[in-house]
């Protein structure tokens, strides 16, 4: 017949494949399509009725038909399937319902899927074993059945997941019939190249599918028309030869009894019915070979299944003593994880018995600290009552009225005021008929009160011409009363604010030589140390004649005498002072020595020879030394720095604001000597440019006589 893609003559084989809804029908029909050359596959499917038997009833699939069994199918086939077409059949007992198809439509081929159990009936068939012959007597399933009852001139193949498991060729060929396939109907599927499945299109509804019933039905009656109207034309011309030639050896034979005799025809008689002897001998020999074959096929594939199963149960045993194996290591660890559980658990319980010992112990600890802060609160308290009184009664400093201070100050006038601090503003006044500096204590200052006792008590212990003088108090207001100082602070004039003129380079190493007496003079106070904490430019007066003085001592502390070698620290709960001038290990552990006022010193020197923010000053000094660009950072506002003698009190500067306290120099032993040679070379440069601008000076002209 011809290929549906080209014009080449092919050999077609027609094969019906059994097929349902289950899982081993796939597995027939893929084998169908992988292993048979040019198939046209006939896939019937059978309705199992329980009717009497009424015949055979054929019908194309309908929609259920198609969803439950059919679609599956379509996606199997691939480019070796010629046609396929698909069938129904109606019938009370499955395998005869097969079996009439077959036999009705003279099919060659016949695939079956067998279900799992049908393997172990073909190895009790077999092999002759009793004991599972025994166990499956009286089975015949549907695939028993087909082989037993197949046309002589059909094979059938029994497949079980995708394998050949029995096999039953076909003894006679078909009468040399060519077989025709069946015609294209809408129920025909062509499988092309690529491996898309064209047919008919099923719409849902009543209407169409009872159409395409009618159809489908009359396309397969007409196919089977010409399956049976080409085998009776090739029957007709056999049996026309056969007689045709029965007519020839007729003629020749009587030709030849006429001249031999009846003698002659027994002898020719007996011959024909020894050679159909042997040639229905030789048939059924054939026939024996076949079934040996097949039977030896199926001891082979039995004793590879019984290894199989060997190799299994061996795996399976192996497996098993692992898992007793890895069962008795998890029993083994378990039992050693419950011990290191239970010795977890004790060092648990003395963990927290040990907290608990601690938290009483922080308990009692807390109760003592709390008990010794309420004693020295209260100690407080008594210091500053009794300060209190002694301030009133004090005869070591003028006390003045609040009506006095409210004269020399115009009742607090806005002109008056010069200057603003932390404890409060700063007015100018005059009081017995001498200029004088008041500070008064802010209404909201917390620690104000307290400030003013400490820098009165102060002030009136210690005289230093480089500290600022007190003159008298206010008890009753709050009011202290200094010394005016005609050039304000250090930093007013650093700054050149109110257009001050600059300070000469010389005054500057004399402002740096009197600010470390005067804390020097501080640190040696007997029989306790002072330490100002709060040491900056602002709080350094200077008078009209560029003297400095130290003011605003109302945040210093008395320290014991041992905290001047910086071996014993006195502790603060919290830090005082300007932020940027304070000694940043006092800042984070709260341990105040003297050592902590030489790096304010340090940042106060170099804010002298460069007039900076003091914000990270030190850094940028070093890093300008390193780099070579130290005259740079110098005050610009003064002409003819003398860059050596600068360059060593900016590196003394440097040593005083070291960081950590130990690397800062001793201020009796260092720093002052050296500020003091500075000073002296001030002194002589003075004196120099006097000199030589005296001798410049042209000569004063003659006094005439009177």
């Amino acid at each position: 017949m011809m290929s549906s893609y080209g014009s080449k003559k092919t050999h077609t084989n027609l094969v019906m494949v059994a097929v349902d809804k289950d899982k081993n029908s796939g597995y027939a029909y893929r084998w169908t399509t992988n292993n048979i050359e040019n198939p046209i596959i006939i896939a019937v499917h059978v309705k199992h009725k329980d009717l009497p038997h009424q015949g055979t009833n054929v019908f194309p699939p309908d929609e259920e038909d198609v969803d439950n069994v059919f679609s599956t199918l379509r996606e199997m086939c691939n480019d070796k399937v010629v046609k396929m077409k698909e069938a129904v059949v109606d019938d009370s007992d499955i395998a005869r319902g097969l079996l009439d198809y077959a036999k009705r439509n003279r099919i060659q081929t016949i695939i079956v899927g067998a279900p799992a159990s049908y393997t172990k009936n073909v190895l009790s068939r077999s092999l002759n074993m009793r004991t599972i012959s025994k166990r499956f007597k009286g089975y015949e399933d549907i695939a028993t059945s087909i082989i037993k009852s197949a046309p002589d001139y059909s094979s059938v193949y029994v497949i079980a997941k995708g394998k050949v498991v029995e096999t039953r060729p076909a003894i006679r060929p078909l009468d040399n019939l060519d077989v025709k396939s069946p015609g294209m109907s809408p129920a025909m599927t062509v499988c092309k190249s690529e491996n898309d499945i064209r047919g008919p299109i099923f719409k849902r509804g009543a209407s169409t599918s009872r159409s395409r019933r009618g159809l489908l039905l009359l396309s397969t009656n007409q196919s089977l028309e010409s399956i049976d109207l080409s085998n009776h034309h090739s029957q007709k011309s056999q049996l026309f030869s056969h007689n045709s030639s029965l007519n020839e050896n007729n003629s020749s034979g009587s030709h030849k009894f006429g001249s031999l005799g009846l003698p002659k025809l027994d002898k020719d008689s007996s011959n024909e019915a020894d050679s159909q002897h042997k040639e229905e001998m030789e048939a059924e020999m054939k026939e024996l070979r076949l079934k040996l074959r097949q039977t030896m096929d199926m001891y082979k594939s039995a004793c590879k299944e019984a290894i199989t199963a060997k190799n299994k149960a061996k795996e399976i045993n192996q497996w098993k003593l692992e898992e007793a194996r890895t069962v008795e290591e998890v029993m083994m660890s378990k039992e050693a994880a419950l011990a290191m559980a239970e010795q977890e658990k004790a060092k648990a319980k003395a963990a927290i018995q040990e907290a608990d010992e601690a938290m009483k112990k922080a308990e009692k600890e807390a109760q003592r600290r709390l008990k010794a802060e309420r004693k020295a609160r209260r100690e407080m308290e008594e210091k500053d009552q009794a300060l209190n009184v002694i301030a009133r009664k004090d005869i070591r400093y003028r006390q003045y009225t609040l009506e006095e201070i409210e004269n020399a100050t115009q009742n607090f006038s806005l002109s008056m005021k010069i200057g603003e601090g932390g404890y409060g503003p700063v007015f100018k006044g005059q009081l017995d008929h001498t200029n004088v500096a008041i500070k008064v204590l802010r209404p909201d200052a917390n620690q104000g009160r307290k400030q003013f006792l400490q820098e009165v008590e102060i002030l009136c212990n210690i005289r230093h011409p480089n500290m600022v003088l007190l003159l008298g108090a206010c008890q009753e207001y709050g009011c202290l009363v200094y010394e005016y100082m005609d050039n304000g602070s250090l930093e007013d004039r650093l700054l050149r604010k109110q257009n001050s003129p600059p300070i000469p380079w010389q005054n500057r190493f004399e402002i740096a030589f009197e600010i470390a007496t005067a804390l020097l003079f501080l640190h040696q106070t007997k029989p306790e140390a002072i330490v100002h904490r709060d040491l900056k430019p602002a709080n350094i007066l200077i008078d009209k004649n560029f003297v400095s003085k130290i003011s605003d001592v109302g945040l210093s502390r008395l320290v014991p005498p041992c905290v001047a070698d910086s071996v014993t620290q006195y502790h603060m709960t919290s830090a005082a002072g300007t932020l940027s001038y304070i000694d940043p290990e006092y800042q984070q552990s709260g341990k105040l020595t003297t050592k902590s006022d030489i790096y304010s010193l340090g940042i106060v020197f170099l804010q002298i020879i460069t007039a900076k923010p003091p914000m990270g000053l030190s850094h940028q000094v070093k890093r300008a030394i390193e780099n070579g660009t130290f005259s740079d950072m110098l005050d610009p506002v003064v002409t003819y720095w003398p860059i050596d003698e600068v360059l060593v009190f900016a590196k003394l500067a440097l040593r005083c604001a070291e960081l950590c306290k130990k690397d800062r120099p001793d201020l009796a032993l260092e720093v002052i000597p050296e500020l003091n040679r500075l000073k002296e070379f001030g002194f002589k440069s003075q004196k120099y440019e006097r000199n030589r601008s005296h001798a410049l000076r042209p000569p004063a002209p003659p006094r005439g006589p009177l």
